[in-house]
């Protein structure tokens, strides 16, 4: 298991397209990913997770990776996020 902390600063946080967007990303890597938030953990590939979620902008979060290829499936996680989750 590998995690990072990352800071969200997409203006909108985690709305809709940016919860797509890191869904449609994630969901090719066998490894589990989850997002801490707030004292929950939140399934990565599920977009109805990540908007349940209610992650703002300025919100630190802590991705969490579990499986054969989490390396790159953190490194995929963390690279979205720093880029603005595709907005």
């Amino acid at each position: 298991m590998v995690s990072q902390k990352v800071k969200v600063i997409n203006e909108q946080g985690m709305h809709m397209r940016p919860a797509s967007v890191m869904s449609q990303t994630l969901t090719p890597f066998e490894s589990s990913v989850k997002i801490g938030f707030n004292g929950n953990e939140y399934d990565a590939k599920s977009v109805m997770m990540l908007m349940a979620a209610c992650i703002k902008c300025g919100s630190e979060i802590e991705i969490i990776a579990d499986g054969a290829d989490e390396e790159d499936a953190l490194k995929a996680a963390v690279e979205l996020v720093e880029r603005g989750l595709g907005d």
